[in-house]
C-alpha cells in the first residue's frame, strides 16, 4: 500500500504505462471524467437532510470512499499531465485565499470575497 503522494503518482504512472492509456489521457478528457466521477459522488447526497449527509451507514460510507478515490485518481493524473505539483499549488492557493478571505471579515461567514471588496 502506499502512504505518500509521491508513491501513489508513481504507482498511477505505472497503472497507466501497463495499459497503454496515456494515449487517452488528454487534459480535456480527465478533467471530464473526473467531474463524471465528481457527479457521481454527489449522487450518493442528493435529497439528503445535512444531518444525514454526516450519518453514512458503512456500505454507502464505502461507496462515497470509492468516489471520491476516482475523483482523487483523475486530478492526480491531470497534475501529472500538465505537470502541475498539487502540494505547490494547494499551497499557493490557500495563501491566496488567506488574502482573499482575511479573519477579521470572513470568520463565521460563507460570504464570496468579493462581499469583503
Amino acid at each position: 500500500m502506499t502512504d505518500s503522494l509521491n508513491e501513489l503518482k508513481q504507482k498511477l504512472e505505472n497503472f497507466v504505462v501497463e495499459r497503454d492509456w496515456a494515449q487517452f489521457h488528454s487534459p480535456k478528457n480527465l478533467a471530464m471524467a473526473m467531474i463524471v466521477e465528481a457527479a457521481e459522488l454527489v449522487e450518493h447526497f442528493q435529497w439528503n437532510t445535512e444531518a444525514e449527509s454526516h450519518e453514512l451507514s458503512a456500505e454507502k460510507r464505502e461507496q462515497v470512499g470509492h468516489e471520491l478515490a476516482d475523483t482523487f485518481v483523475y486530478l492526480l493524473r491531470i497534475s501529472q499531465v500538465l505537470n502541475i505539483d498539487l502540494i505547490e499549488a494547494a499551497n499557493n492557493k490557500i495563501a491566496l485565499n488567506a488574502l482573499k478571505y482575511p479573519v477579521e471579515k470572513a470568520r463565521g461567514k460563507n460570504n464570496k470575497y468579493t462581499d469583503y471588496q
